[in-house]
């Protein structure tokens, strides 16, 4: 979905994440996904940029996905069940310097074989914290994300933490960045999951994937 959702779109988005959303799957290695029979979206982005947050907010729950004060814990692919219509997988978070290398490369090899062979997955959604921008460890996450062909969605979090003015020019560099890489559509989406901005927007824009 491109542009700003319709009132019909905002409302089969808020009825889709109404439904129930439970933890289904924990995956370590690509032979422990799931059978592949049910639309994918992946949540990724660099340790503590909020996918957590977000992933609750979305669904609003306090606690359906795991809000951890120390980067880099979580270690496996988890699934989310929506209602069966619609699985959200929280990826390992990437970037956290204190993580061994060899436990970077195990996760950022588990990914990229999810990414690569999953033809369930409808849609990434890269998460970029608004006060940083884009960082050298997102730039390869989009390009892993281009060389798979994956439609991504970059959403920028943590903006209730941002001025107006400061907010829009992120915005703007941003999407600048993004210029380079196909696979990426052209604009961000600005959230919060503290004060709620944008959540109704992202709902619609999920919800229409099923309707593709």
């Amino acid at each position: 979905m491109t542009g700003t959702p319709t009132p019909e779109q905002i409302e089969r988005g808020r009825l889709l994440f109404a439904k129930p959303c439970a933890f289904m799957w924990s995956a370590g290695a690509v032979t422990d996904l799931p059978p592949d029979n049910v639309p994918e979206v992946a949540f990724a982005g660099r340790s503590n940029v909020g996918k957590s947050s977000l992933l609750n907010a979305l669904v609003g729950q306090k606690a359906l996905a795991n809000v951890s004060q120390t980067p880099g814990r979580t270690q496996k692919l988890n699934f989310f069940d929506l209602d069966g219509k619609l699985r959200l997988v929280d990826l390992p978070g990437y970037g956290y310097a204190k993580v061994s290398k060899t436990a970077v490369d195990a996760w950022t090899q588990l990914i990229e074989d999810y990414l690569r062979g999953r033809p369930s997955l409808r849609r990434t959604l890269l998460l970029i914290d608004s006060r940083v921008g884009i960082k050298d460890s997102d730039e390869a996450a989009l390009r892993v994300l281009d060389d798979a062909a994956v439609a991504t969605r970059v959403v920028l979090t943590k903006t209730d933490r941002m001025k107006g003015g400061e907010l829009a020019e992120q915005a703007k560099a941003v999407e600048d960045r993004l210029k380079a890489h196909a696979a990426a559509f052209p604009q961000v989406t600005i959230t919060s999951a503290h004060s709620g901005a944008g959540m109704a927007e992202l709902r619609a824009d999920i919800a229409a994937l099923l309707e593709s």
